[in-house]
């Protein structure tokens, strides 16, 4: 790291600057060593059901022994985990890497199309999924490579009486799992108890095999697959684990809200605090307030993630004052911007400051935090994490001054090689070996960075990246839509929220069949929250629409 960068001499007292990328071998160096030191302390808990790093050490490696001998998995296979927070998740996911596959994490609640875009973009040949969302998988499958299927019901690992209720809960009186038919697949248990009974085999791992596609839009486009190898989440583990001042091994508790499919609470809240020895407990559905708050009042938590919208949403609880906070450490914001406000009330109730981290799917994710000392800077998104540089450049790949506007670019041991089989986008991501986040920044005096706007035209709802061009492009598929544009208006629950301006072909079309239409093909965070129609849309003088006039309207 430069010396010349302001933030050299501004790092808090006892991180150091550089970290080691070649200190371990793989994520299952990380894994194993944990495993050895904590085998009888809780690794996770889900719904009162706690395992311990050695319980869990067990059951992946029955699930690798699976994937390995009976599914005829090759190292290198694509493996799609689609599912909540739920016992399961950690299990498919440690024994994945362990056979040597790359984990393709997908959110559960995508749409057919979108499953199907991403299962075919990544050659996916096997999946994990919950069996709320079996249902959805039926429609695509036969358009996929995937030929492996284990289904698995959300209280699979929570044993006895409690496996049974809960299973009979969800599916009989929440009716949570609409009907499917998947003939060719198998239960999770199942393939555990078959993996049982054989020797799996650990192929060679080292850090530059390749363990996820995390798929995202980058700034702009399609979804495509950051390809993020074992040395890239290694050294995110290792550069966090720097900036946790003051963390006891074998005495955290972390609360996980965020899904482990997210970037931010795969790389932070599993893998780093796993590294730790911590307690995790998972929060399968947080928007049950009154469930999680529940959950929150049993332990004695010493660090907290969330997105804005999580944190805002609790402290519209009036319960959540009674929350014992004595153990509170770290409260830390990602995915997208902690509002002001949020942050100043969170510290009124809880005691604690609320620092705001930044990164994406591209970069594993950790490129910048606030300091965890007490000396966080409001409305920043912090300084570099070790071994890490940032800078603001313009246009043409020319690094700024202090004080001046531009695109935010980065590199480090984090930084993702490409995009999957995607060469030229790839391309045009990098200036050289600084990559292009996408994000419109400056940085101060003293080597803190903020983000003042964000190129092109990406809406970022809840913490999720949304992209116009797939919403326009499913909008206008409808028979009385001739053209749409699609925009982020601000939104006090979810930071923003997408608008679309719709033109029509025939008069009769109402919002609400627009909406309705949405639902078949987007995703909820996704789909338009307003819906305005007008005669025309404003172009440029070669036809293409411009969506910063439409943003200027709106104010």
């Amino acid at each position: 790291m430069s010396k010349d960068f302001p933030w050299f001499q501004s790092y808090p007292n006892g991180i150091e600057h550089e970290i080691d990328p070649s200190r371990y071998s793989s994520i299952l160096d990380i894994l194993d060593k944990s495993i050895s030191e904590f085998r009888d302390y809780t690794a996770f808990e889900n719904m009162g059901k706690k395992i311990t790093y050695g319980e869990l050490d067990g059951l992946s490696r029955q699930f690798s022994s699976y994937l390995q001998n009976v599914a005829k998995l090759q190292k290198g296979d694509r493996i799609a985990l689609q599912m909540p927070n739920c016992l399961q998740y950690p299990v498919a996911l440690f024994g994945a890497l362990r056979a040597g596959l790359i984990v393709v994490n997908t959110n559960p609640l995508y749409t057919p199309r979108e499953m199907k875009h991403q299962f075919n973009d990544s050659g996916t040949v096997a999946i994990v999924i919950v069996a709320n969302f079996a249902s959805q998988l039926e429609e695509i499958i036969d358009e996929t490579s995937i030929k492996t299927i284990i289904v698995t019901e959300l209280g699979d690992l929570l044993g006895g009486i409690k496996k049974v209720v809960v299973n009979f809960v969800v599916k009989r009186i929440k009716k949570m799992v609409p009907a499917y038919h998947l003939p060719n697949a198998v239960s999770f248990n199942h393939a555990l108890n078959e993996g049982k009974k054989n020797v799996f085999a650990q192929p060679e791992i080292t850090l530059k095999d390749v363990a996820f596609l995390q798929y995202t839009g980058g700034t702009t486009g399609v979804a495509k697959g950051a390809t993020l190898s074992h040395g890239n989440i290694c050294a995110n583990i290792m550069q966090g684990d720097q900036w946790f001042l003051n963390t006891e091994r074998g005495n955290e508790l972390v609360v996980t809200a965020l899904p482990l499919y997210h970037i931010f609470a795969l790389t932070v809240n599993c893998f780093l605090m796993f590294s730790l020895g911590a307690h995790n407990l998972l929060i399968t559905n947080p928007r049950d307030m009154k469930a999680f708050l529940k959950d929150l009042k049993k332990v004695k938590m010493t660090v907290f993630t969330a997105v804005n919208t999580l944190f805002n949403g609790l402290l519209n609880q009036p319960e959540f004052s009674s929350v014992d906070f004595s153990q509170l450490k770290y409260s830390i914001g990602g995915g997208m911007a902690v509002q002001s406000s949020v942050a100043k009330h969170w510290h009124e109730v809880t005691g604690h400051p609320l620092a705001e981290g930044y990164g994406l799917s591209e970069t594993s994710p950790l490129l910048t935090c606030n300091p965890l000392d007490g000396t966080e800077r409001m409305g920043t998104i912090g300084l570099p994490v070790s071994s890490t540089e940032l800078c603001i450049m313009d246009e043409g790949g020319n690094q700024l001054s202090v004080g001046e506007v531009g695109e935010i670019c980065a590199r480090g041991p984090q930084v993702m090689e490409g995009y999957w089989q995607r060469p030229d986008e790839t391309k045009e991501t990098f200036f050289g070996d600084w990559f292009r986040t996408g994000d419109i920044g400056q940085m101060d005096e003293d080597g803190f960075f903020k983000i003042v706007d964000r190129k092109k035209d990406m809406i970022l709802v809840s913490g999720f990246n949304v992209y116009p061009n797939e919403i326009e492009d499913v909008i206008v598929s409808h028979d009385k839509v001739l053209e749409a544009a699609a925009i982020g208006v601000p939104d006090e629950r979810t930071t923003e929220a997408v608008k679309v301006f719709v033109v029509k072909k025939d008069p009769s079309l109402t919002k609400e069949e627009v909406m309705e239409y949405c639902k078949e093909d987007l995703t909820n965070y996704k789909r338009p929250k307003h819906i305005e129609f007008v005669t025309e849309l404003p172009k440029s003088n070669v036809g293409k629409i411009i969506r910063r006039k439409l943003r200027e309207q709106e104010g």
